[in-house]
């Protein structure tokens, strides 16, 4: 028997598919052994972007600074992943890059490119995504985001509807 919620708008949905549109946006994975130039190079050129996935512990040299990625003195868990371009740059046109920062995503890495065998589910949250001049992704960066881990986050605000706000055009 399915449960089902009430919706804002009085109608009733299956948890299901509330839980199916939560994980729309799964990011898809193979391991990857060596690092390197031309590994990232030959990755690029046949549509992959090249990805690592550090733990908690990883990146928290500057708490002001969410991008600066060292190691601790603690053992930390360390990934090279590789994953399809046209995977991420569908999750970024649906959502946009501020927002993407502050999201978390479920990653499956998988046996191999386009094998069905699903090695390990765990859930990520992007904190960096290294592009070139011309704006093609040449990197990104995650951290682990297990439930009940602490994170810190920069969630950006949009105000809607400025330019039609009396108090603001009057000062």
């Amino acid at each position: 028997m399915s449960r089902w919620w009430r919706a804002a708008a009085g109608g009733l949905k299956a948890a299901e598919e509330i839980q199916s549109r939560r994980s729309y946006h799964t990011i898809q994975a193979i391991t990857r052994e060596t690092s390197g130039h031309r590994i990232s190079a030959l990755d690029r050129a046949q549509g992959r972007i090249p990805a690592v996935v550090f733990s908690q512990s990883y990146v928290q040299k500057n708490p002001s600074d969410p991008t600066s990625v060292v190691a601790s003195s603690s053992v930390s868990r360390k990934l090279l992943l590789t994953t399809e371009r046209k995977q991420i740059k569908a999750i970024l046109k649906h959502i946009k890059l501020p927002f993407f920062f502050s999201t978390t995503f479920p990653l499956q890495i998988r046996a191999g490119s386009g094998s069905p065998t699903i090695l390990e589910t765990r859930k990520v949250l992007p904190i960096k995504v290294h592009a070139d001049d011309e704006g093609r992704i040449l990197n990104l960066v995650f951290v682990w985001a297990e439930d009940g881990t602490e994170l810190k986050v920069d969630v950006p605000i949009v105000y809607k509807g400025e330019d039609s706000c009396l108090g603001l055009k009057k000062g």
